[in-house]
């Protein structure tokens, strides 16, 4: 035995595995495997699911009209120019809808000549129903004379 210490001590620990009835969990595990407790929790997690819903519809909802209240003009405007695409894609439209808001998009080269080609397609559709009508046959199908 010796009377002077070093000042350390030893310190020793142990685990030691000790099982012990868990009655929570055997409770939890029939309740869990019951039928009634089965339906139950498809109730309550259909609820859920219906309540989170209506959350996240009433949170849009709120959303358009704080954005609505702040800024009527402004929001109205942003709203046609997203209904306007929306409308494109699902009818597979091209174009840009900021453009064809301008008068300067309907003044060039091409969309005249377009419309010249729509107008000259329009006249002749008329013009053969007008033949047709008057029973006029038309250049080359008819006879020749004063030969």
């Amino acid at each position: 035995v010796s009377t002077q210490s070093t000042g350390t001590k030893s310190v020793t620990h142990w685990d030691i595995s000790v099982e012990v009835d868990d009655t929570l969990k055997q409770q939890m595990n029939s309740f869990l495997l019951s039928t009634v407790a089965q339906q139950e929790i498809m109730s309550l997690d259909q609820k859920i699911y219906e309540t989170v819903d209506s959350i996240k519809a009433l949170k849009t909802k709120r959303e358009f009209m704080l954005s609505f209240a702040s800024d009527p003009y402004g929001f109205v405007n942003k709203w046609l120019i997203s209904q306007s695409r929306d409308l494109k894609v699902m009818l597979n439209i091209e174009g840009d809808p900021e453009e064809e808001r301008k008068a300067d998009f309907y003044q060039k080269d091409w969309l005249k000549e377009g419309v010249c080609r729509y107008f000259y397609t329009k006249v002749q559709q008329r013009r053969a129903e007008l033949e047709r009508d008057l029973g006029v046959r038309q250049l080359g199908s008819g006879t020749s004379s004063g030969n």
